[in-house]
C-alpha cells in the first residue's frame, strides 16, 4: 500500500508563511521506493519529433530587490538608490547592479524585464501569483491553483517517457504544486542537496535483495488486492496513487533517471564554475535532467531573499555572489552546448523590495515593480525591457503583469495558456486568466 504523509520543514518568511514540502509518496510495492509524487502526461507519449523545450525556473523565494539588482538609480536620493553602484555590460547602453559581474559578461544572453509589477504584498499570494498566474483570495500556504509545472506536466508532459515531466530541486517547493488537477501532476523532488558529498536521490534504486522479477511478483499481487479500494473509490484517487505505482516502477527498472541525477559525472571544474553551494549545484543538475527530458524544473535559490534587514550585507555577502556565478554558468553551458533555444531559463521571486531603505538598513516587500530575467529559449535576449519611474517604485512604460511573464515561458513551450480546466465544483478556469506574450521577447 502507499501512504502519502505530510511532512513539513521549518523555513519561514516574515510573514510566518512556511516554506513546506507537502506531499510525499511513501512505500512502494514493499520494494522500498520512497519518492515524492511525480507526473508525466500521456501526452509525453508518441510525440516523436516535437522539439524537446523545457523551462528552468529559479525561483528567489522572499522576493529579491530589484533596485539594486537589475534596476539601479543611482540619481536617486541616498535613501532610495543605496550601497550599490552599477557596472557596465557586454551590451551597450545596459547595466546592472555591480555585485552581479558574471551576468554582466553574458548580458547578451539575457533579458531583463524591468517593469513587472502585480499587487499584493503578502508572500503566499504573491508567491501563488507568480507561480500559477492567478491571484488569491484570502493567504494559503498551498496552492489554490496549479503551478506552472503542474499545467505543463498535465498539457505537455515529459520530453523522455523514463523522466518525470516537472521537477523541483533540491526539495518540494510549497506553492509547486498540483491543485486541482491531481496529485499525479506533482513535482518529484530529490529532497536532497546536490552540493552534499553524498548526494544521491533516495531509493531511485533496487534494494539487492529485490530482483525485477521478485518486483514483478509484487506488482501482480499489490494490483489484487487494491481492487477492493479502487471499487470503494469515489473521488479517483485511487487512480492518482496507480500512476504513482507505475511512474515509480518505470524509475526503478531502467537506468536512466538514475544516470540523470548523477551529478558526479560531470567535471570538478564545471561544478566549481556553477559555485559549489546549493544554488550552484541545482542550477548544474538542472541542466542535466533537461538534457535528460525533464521539461520543467524549478529550483529554490536558496531562500533569503526577504531582506528586511541588513538588505546590502545580505545581498553582497551572500545571495547575489552564488545568484550571479550559478545564473551565468547556466546560461553558458546552455549555449555551449547548443540548447539556448530549446530551454528557457527564468529567475523571479513573489515580488520586488521597497526602494526607500527602512530604518533596518533593509527594504521590505514591493510588489509595484519587479525585475524578471529570461535566457535563452529561442526569445529575443541583450535587451531590457521596459523602464520604472526615478525611484523604482513603478512602471512607467510597458508594464507586465504575472499572465505576460508566464504566458511567454507557455508560448515557448507551445502550451496553450488559453486552455480551460475545471477544478472540483466543475467551474471553467483557464490556465491563466489574463495577459499575453511579451512581444519585445517574441
Amino acid at each position: 500500500m502507499i501512504d502519502i504523509p505530510l511532512s513539513a520543514t521549518s523555513s519561514r518568511t516574515c510573514d510566518g508563511v512556511s516554506r513546506r514540502s507537502m506531499l510525499r509518496v511513501g512505500s512502494l510495492a514493499l520494494g522500498g521506493l520512497s519518492m515524492a509524487s511525480w507526473a508525466r502526461s500521456a501526452a509525453a507519449d508518441g510525440t516523436g519529433d516535437r522539439p524537446k523545450k523545457a523551462v528552468i525556473q529559479i525561483w528567489q523565494a522572499g522576493g529579491p530587490s530589484h533596485i539594486d539588482m537589475y534596476d539601479l538609480k543611482p540619481a536617486a536620493p541616498a535613501e532610495y538608490r543605496g550601497e550599490f553602484r552599477p557596472i557596465t555590460t557586454n551590451v551597450g547602453g545596459i547595466v546592472i547592479g555591480e555585485h552581479l559581474p558574471y551576468q554582466s559578461q553574458v548580458m547578451d544572453k539575457l533579458a531583463i524585464v524591468r517593469s513587472a509589477f502585480h499587487t499584493n504584498a503578502g508572500h503566499g499570494m504573491g508567491s501563488q501569483w507568480m507561480l500559477t498566474g492567478w491571484q488569491p483570495t484570502i493567504e494559503v500556504d498551498n496552492n489554490v491553483y496549479p503551478s506552472c509545472g503542474s499545467i505543463v506536466a498535465r498539457l505537455r508532459g515529459a520530453n523522455s517517457p523514463e523522466l518525470p515531466a516537472y521537477v523541483n530541486l533540491p526539495r518540494m517547493l510549497n506553492l509547486g504544486k498540483s491543485a486541482y488537477l491531481g496529485a499525479s501532476f506533482n513535482p518529484f523532488a530529490p529532497d536532497n542537496d546536490p552540493n552534499n558529498d553524498g548526494f544521491q536521490v533516495r531509493n531511485l534504486k533496487l534494494p539487492g535483495r529485490v530482483d525485477l522479477s521478485r518486483l514483478e511478483n509484487r506488482r501482480s499481487l499489490i494490483g489484487k488486492l487494491d481492487t477492493v479500494r479502487r471499487d470503494l473509490d469515489a473521488q479517483g484517487d485511487m487512480k492518482e496513487v496507480d500512476k504513482f505505482y507505475a511512474q515509480g516502477l518505470d524509475m526503478v527498472t531502467n537506468d536512466r533517471a538514475l544516470k540523470a541525477f548523477d551529478i558526479k559525472a560531470e567535471a570538478p571544474a564545471l561544478r566549481d564554475r556553477y559555485g559549489r553551494n546549493d544554488l550552484g549545484q541545482s542550477c548544474l543538475l538542472a541542466r542535466r535532467l533537461v538534457e535528460a527530458g525533464v521539461t520543467y524544473i524549478t529550483i529554490q535559490a536558496g531562500g533569503g531573499w526577504d531582506t528586511h534587514g541588513d538588505n546590502f550585507k545580505q545581498l553582497k555577502d551572500n545571495l547575489l555572489p552564488k545568484y550571479d556565478r550559478a545564473l551565468a554558468a547556466l546560461v553558458t553551458d546552455l549555449s555551449d552546448r547548443g540548447l539556448t533555444k530549446d530551454v528557457l531559463v527564468m529567475a523571479f521571486g513573489e515580488f520586488g523590495r521597497t526602494p526607500r531603505i527602512n530604518p533596518g538598513a533593509g527594504r521590505d516587500h514591493w510588489p509595484g515593480a519587479m525585475s524578471v530575467v529570461m535566457a535563452g529559449g529561442g526569445l529575443k535576449m541583450g535587451q531590457a525591457i521596459g523602464e520604472t519611474d526615478s525611484k523604482a517604485e513603478y512602471p512607467i512604460s510597458k508594464p507586465y503583469s504575472p499572465g505576460c511573464v508566464l504566458s511567454t515561458m507557455y508560448h515557448v513551450l507551445g502550451v496553450d495558456y488559453r486552455h480551460n480546466f475545471f477544478d472540483q465544483a466543475q467551474r471553467p478556469l483557464a490556465v491563466l486568466p489574463e495577459g499575453t506574450p511579451i512581444p519585445e521577447l517574441i
